[in-house]
């Protein structure tokens, strides 16, 4: 009777099969199509291919698995143990030889579709399948008796030893191909990148030898702040990111006012273009200088933006968006040469930008949606992007709907009295005593509370220099539960006579947060009326938008919020539904998503087909334009009120005691007669 091969089951997959004494188990793997890594293609030079050897009696399986059950440490596995480093009880899988029976574990890291777990609660993880992948071949040397050039021969060993065909190549690779495969002696590491435009894989970039470094960036072009993540394409690994102000502000605060200068400068779309690739380069070299990477080791680009920067980061002219019916230049998904943007990069490098969804809502607003899957959603998930200009997507995965909505720069701090950036020495909490109506707060830079001892000495090289966004929707919702404005956000005057931080200021009342220190180097800060109508406005003008997405599909809740951008990553989600900025909803079950934006580019970076996925689900979201709904100013007007003038906030009532209506009296326009408002 003929003896049987060993079996051989790899774990987590599952897959097993039989194999001749003396296969390498790297081999079996592959012809199990079992998910493990390798650059180098099986010459103990990558170290990926790790794998332990299940120990024991696995009687899931039928199995009886022993380290004796495979060859021996060879050579090259202590060579490599000694340079770089084995794990206790690893072994290089190409190095490995099956002699029996065994159970082969496959670690995560060794996994070639191996899974980046994203840290934020309720999120999802990401596979590990990027666009550009390395690999190690050995050419073929020139031979008279075999006419062929270097490069078909490249083409070849690509296809023979790793299955890679139809791949193309620009010219730059051509003219430093023979140097590189002479330099390496007939062995060089390749980039090949899958997703070029017209199909097929393109070689990217080439080095002599083994190279194992491959990176790739993950940019989100905000319209005040830009952040960019250098991530690491082999492991998921974020290496390191960074952050600058838009240089663009120059040219003005919000988007309106940059297109307005393109209006009235001509040639100040070209002004604006220059500046923002010169800072995103800077950036590239800031995280690449912090890695210890050379720039050439970054092989791609993806990068995500509002509408108006989308158009300027590529040079377009964001004129139509200025004025209806707000066209696009172009809101499909872009693949080009990464150069082309001016990104000193790799030569080879590419850059991919997420499609739009419409004309105020940017492939940011698609990197949210990308990063928090409404669309995998059984229930109602409501996306927030918060900024000069609110983008909003509703829905589930039987319908999406998304619109923009214009709230200002309100909740940046803009346009408000005391309000500034948050930055050292701003106020971004507070809290106020409903009997005394005095505020206790706390300052970015300090973890104290104003009123606890040591506050003055914690912030003395800072001050306290004004509030930022936080810290006004944090005021003026608890203005409202201490009684200090009314349901229609009035300030209550009557209150000067209980406590002197009520100031009469011309025909209306300020709040007094804090009054300038002896040494006169603090502003007084302080919530003038102006300052509540403000931030009416602005959460009138957001909740309006769900509203209206709300009555498209006929629904009266959501049961899922996410709060994208730094505002959403800082602000207090309770303050947020106490102001009305949010429909009602479990507040268990409203959350920050982070820079969910540069999320979505960094999943669409690591995964092609999350690519893919965005670019089919943005064609099926459906665009709601605020500007020509007849139902959004009735809506608006009903949300000026705090936190609504009817709707009914059942869950926010069970964990806040909302005041009761009260009567706010307000001296009339001339200032003689005075006329009754109920709050």
């Amino acid at each position: 009777m003929t003896e049987q091969n060993p079996l051989i089951v790899f774990t987590p997959s599952g897959k097993r099969g039989r194999f001749a004494r003396g296969t390498p188990v790297l081999q079996a793997a592959r012809a199990l199509g079992v998910d493990i890594d390798s650059v180098c293609g099986g010459r103990a030079i990558c170290g990926r291919c790790q794998i332990t050897v299940g120990e024991g009696e696995f009687a899931k399986h039928g199995i009886s698995s022993a380290t004796t059950h495979v060859s021996g440490v060879t050579q090259v596995e202590q060579r490599y143990d000694k340079l770089r480093g084995l794990a206790a009880g690893r072994r290089l899988s190409c190095q490995t030889q099956i002699l029996g029976d065994l159970v082969i574990d496959v670690p995560p890291e060794s996994q070639v579709h191996k899974q980046v777990v994203r840290k934020e609660a309720d999120t999802r993880v990401i596979e590990l399948d990027p666009a550009t992948h390395l690999y190690y071949i050995e050419v073929e040397e020139p031979d008279m008796h075999k006419p062929s050039s270097d490069l078909e021969r490249v083409y070849m060993a690509l296809k023979d030893q790793w299955g890679v065909e139809n791949v193309t190549c620009d010219l730059s690779i051509i003219a430093d191909l023979q140097k590189t495969l002479r330099k390496g002696e007939w062995k060089i590491t390749c980039a090949v990148y899958s997703r070029a435009p017209g199909g097929g894989n393109r070689l990217a970039a080439i080095w002599p030898g083994f190279h194992d470094s491959l990176f790739g960036l993950a940019i989100d072009v905000g319209s005040t702040t830009i952040a960019a993540h250098l991530t690491n394409l082999s492991t998921g690994e974020v290496v390191s990111s960074a952050g600058l102000m838009n240089p663009q502000i120059r040219f003005g605060e919000d988007l309106m006012s940059r297109v307005s200068y393109v209006m009235m400068n001509p040639g100040g779309e070209k002004e604006m273009t220059t500046a923002i690739r010169t800072a995103l380069q800077q950036l590239a070299e800031e995280v690449a200088t912090r890695a210890n990477r050379p720039l050439t080791d970054i092989l791609e680009v993806v990068l995500v933006g509002n509408p108006v920067m989308h158009h300027l980061f590529l040079g377009v002219d964001p004129t139509e968006l200025g004025g209806a019916p707000f066209a696009l230049a172009t809101g499909l998904p872009l693949t080009f040469p990464a150069r082309e943007m001016e990104f000193k990069l790799n030569p080879g490098a590419w850059a991919y930008v997420l499609p739009c969804i419409a004309g105020h809502v940017g492939a940011d607003a698609a990197g949210v949606v990308l990063s928090e899957a409404p669309h995998t959603q059984d229930e109602y998930m409501l996306c927030v992007d918060v900024g000069t200009n609110a983008e909003i997507v509703l829905g589930s995965k039987a319908r999406l709907l998304a619109c923009s909505s214009p709230t200002g720069p309100a909740f940046e701090g803009a346009q408000i009295s005391s309000g500034q950036r948050a930055a050292p020495g701003a106020i971004e909490r507070i809290r106020i005593n409903p009997e005394t109506l005095e505020p206790r707060f706390k300052v970015i830079g300090s973890d104290l509370w104003s009123d606890e001892p040591g506050f003055e000495e914690a912030i003395a090289s800072t001050g306290v220099t004004g509030i930022c966004g936080s810290g006004i929707i944090e005021a003026i919702a608890e203005m409202y539960l201490a009684g200090i404005i009314s349901q229609d956000g009035l300030i209550d005057g009557a209150l000067a006579a209980q406590s002197p931080r009520i100031e009469p200021y011309k025909r209306t009342f300020n709040y007094v947060i804090r009054t300038p220190r002896e040494d006169g180097n603090e502003p007084l800060i302080r919530i003038t009326q102006n300052d509540v109508r403000a931030i009416q406005m602005a959460k009138a003008a957001l909740y309006a938008g769900v509203r209206l997405l709300m009555d498209k599909l006929n629904i009266d809740h959501v049961d899922k919020i996410r709060l994208a951008g730094a505002f959403g990553s800082h602000i207090d989600m309770k303050y947020a539904m106490v102001l009305g900025l949010i429909p009602d909803c479990d507040l268990a079950r409203v959350q920050s998503a982070g820079n969910a934006a540069g999320t979505g580019a960094r999943i669409a970076l690591l995964n092609k087909k999350g690519r893919d996925e965005i670019e089919n689900v943005v064609r099926r979201i459906e665009k709601i334009e605020t500007a020509v709904e007849p139902k959004f100013q009735q809506h608006f007007v009903e949300a000026m009120a705090l936190p609504h003038k009817t709707a009914d906030f059942v869950n926010l009532k069970k964990v806040v005691t909302l005041p009761p209506l009260k009567t706010v009296v307000v001296s009339d326009e001339d200032g003689g007669g005075r006329r009754r408002r109920r709050g």
